[in-house]
């Protein structure tokens, strides 16, 4: 979310679409987020929402020139879901 409009549920609200979208309309049956280990904003969202912790990648992606690990958080269509 943009600057100053952190902790108000828009990202939580946006991802749940998301989420409930792949589902109904597109019929996937996962999906997948990998956000580094130190975004606890983010791994707090996914968390909410029912998403598991499956693995850990180290120098996954390339971030401002650098290479940095990941966290691979994964949910499934048919997982219970939580905050949705």
């Amino acid at each position: 979310m943009f600057s100053g409009f952190e902790r108000r549920g828009y990202m939580k609200w946006a991802l749940g679409t998301v989420i409930q979208r792949a589902w109904k309309q597109l019929k996937l049956h996962r999906l997948e987020a990998n956000i580094q280990p130190g975004n606890l904003a983010s791994i707090e969202l996914v968390k909410t929402l029912g998403f598991t912790k499956e693995g850990y990648s180290a120098a996954y992606l390339k971030v401002g020139g650098r290479w940095c690990d990941h966290e691979r958080w994964a949910i499934l269509a048919t997982a219970p879901r939580s905050g949705l």
